[in-house]
């Protein structure tokens, strides 16, 4: 047997390997996401509609999605792109302040609170006549 033969039947057979690997992952990721999908889910669809999982018709493969309080849109079931996980309650505390003095501009800290107007005036022009 030629080593050019083998070497090509080595090649087929990892080929074929690769894709039955992939087609592994495929199904156990869809299989995930029909584990997960339940009334009360908040989903994404192929075409960036997102909504509460409503009802699931298993017979017709639709699912009824409540895109905003009161409106209602009805999906293949195949359309199911992304399945959003709810996040913990954050803290906002930390970045939110208690009153406006964070909101106010601090001219003690500016970059350029020891210049005076005409200094400004010259600084501008000087850097303007760079661009040209």
């Amino acid at each position: 047997m030629d080593p050019m033969t083998l070497v090509l039947f080595a090649m087929f057979g990892l080929l074929i390997i690769m894709m039955m690997r992939k087609q592994k992952k495929t199904k156990a990721a869809a299989a995930e996401k029909r584990s997960k999908l339940a009334p009360g889910v908040e989903i994404m669809t192929n075409f960036g509609l997102f909504g509460k999982v409503l009802a699931i018709d298993e017979e017709e493969n639709q699912i009824i999605l409540e895109i905003s309080p009161g409106t209602t849109a009805t999906v293949h079931s195949q359309t199911v792109a992304k399945i959003i996980e709810p996040r913990g309650a954050e803290d906002i505390s930390a970045t939110v302040p208690n009153d406006a003095s964070s909101l106010t501009l601090d001219l003690d800290k500016a970059p350029d609170a020891g210049e005076s107007v005409d200094e400004t005036l010259e600084r501008l022009n000087k850097d303007n006549n760079k661009d040209n």
